[in-house]
């Protein structure tokens, strides 16, 4: 089965296309990097041809709250456009958990607007909605920094690993579409304060995490114990956060 990967040369995306070769499948990568830009519509046509299912896993290279919408609301567009041309049977995006409960952040008012516009879509979609990665709890701590403090709430995050979120994406792409949207996330709670105090011990961090309930994540959104884990039914992962740190060392 052939299956285009927009977004294939990125974090999730490289796993995600080997993954589905090694099964047998015929998975192309589709990026701007490879002449393939989904938010100018610039090779789409000629990628998708013959695709069964697409996978959207792209991101904006830019949070800007103009720019990160702007970028999503282009690049869906052009994609179900390009995808209805070609008689795609399925289109399977990456979304976030609790997108709904964080609209305070302009990149969640856009990953909203995403979804929308892919339920709207006549082709058949399963959007999975996953939690943070523990790839970027770094920059959790970079964007909460001030001096050698960090400043954190101590909300309940559920976080998972890339590697996860890929064979996740690999059982959703090969099943039937779903037709609405799949939580996903990783095996334990931990409170988010905590969680980049132990990333940062892991590294030998000098900075010191200090609880602050008004410091907002990601710049300041506010967030609660509901904020940023599934609510509901959700897919568990297996790898815990500790033995992600001790791999990631190795």
């Amino acid at each position: 089965m052939k299956i285009v990967v927009a977004g294939g040369t990125g974090l999730i995306g490289k796993q995600l296309v080997h993954r589905l070769r090694e099964l047998g499948h015929e998975a192309t990568a589709a990026s701007a990097s490879l002449g393939v830009n989904a938010v100018t519509g610039e090779g789409l046509a000629a990628a998708l041809e013959g695709a069964e299912v697409v996978v959207d896993v792209l991101n904006s290279p830019s949070f800007e709250d103009n720019a990160v919408l702007a970028f999503f609301d282009a690049s869906t567009r052009n994609l179900l456009a390009a995808e209805a041309a070609a008689g795609v049977k399925h289109h399977v995006a990456l979304s976030v958990v609790g997108t709904e409960r964080l609209l305070q952040g302009g990149y969640f008012r856009a990953k909203l607007v995403q979804e929308k516009q892919i339920a709207a879509s006549p082709i058949p979609y399963t959007i999975v909605r996953a939690t943070q990665f523990f790839e970027f709890v770094g920059s959790i701590a970079f964007v909460a920094t001030d001096g050698q403090t960090v400043r954190l709430p101590s909300a309940f995050a559920q976080p998972i690993a890339a590697a996860d979120v890929a064979g996740a994406l690999v059982d959703f792409t090969l099943a039937k579409p779903v037709g609405g949207i799949v939580d996903l996330a990783g095996p334990e709670k931990i409170r988010l304060d905590e969680l980049v105090r132990r990333y940062l011990s892991a590294q030998q961090d000098v900075r010191q995490v200090v609880t602050d309930e008004s410091a907002g994540y990601f710049g300041g959104i506010e967030v609660n114990d509901q904020s940023l884990v599934p609510t509901g039914d959700a897919v568990i992962a297996t790898t815990r956060f500790d033995e992600w740190l001790k791999q990631s060392a190795e």
